[in-house]
């Protein structure tokens, strides 16, 4: 797998506005220059992230983004898989599984690596948390 810079930034992004706390509402420009992201590029993939309910918008002089949902309750899979596609090395899930049932049989273990790497990646990215980014920042 491999996540795209639009990935970490919209990542980069939501933990900065984790790390504010769940009533502010903080302006693109300064997530921008808080994280050192372009802040056309991020204006677009907050807008990606709105679309999916995970940020919303306020308009106005004091508005921005603020999370729509409890950091704890946003998995990183979730908006990798939103932002990047699905969390997978080589095709997605339901074409390694075919491969791997019904594939020749002398590259079955290959396709069965291949999808027990998915498996333990989204395994990881879907259990870990905005809530769990902003703990780890804090504890170095």
């Amino acid at each position: 797998m491999r996540i795209s810079q639009r990935g970490l930034y919209a990542l980069q992004a939501l933990t900065a506005l984790a790390q504010r706390g769940p009533a502010a509402v903080v302006r693109i420009h300064d997530i921008a220059a808080e994280e050192n992201l372009p802040e056309k590029f991020l204006e677009s993939i907050l807008l990606e992230l709105k679309r999916a309910r995970v940020v919303v918008s306020q308009r106005g002089a004091h508005g921005g983004y603020q999370l729509k949902r409890p950091p704890g309750e946003i998995s990183l899979g979730e908006v990798l898989r939103r932002i990047d596609g699905p969390l997978a090395p080589f095709e997605d899930f339901e074409s390694l599984r075919r491969r791997v049932k019904g594939g020749e049989a002398r590259h079955r273990p290959l396709f069965r690596v291949l999808l027990d790497v998915r498996n333990a990646t989204a395994q990881i990215l879907d259990h870990t948390t905005l809530s769990d980014l902003c703990c780890r920042s804090h504890n170095g």
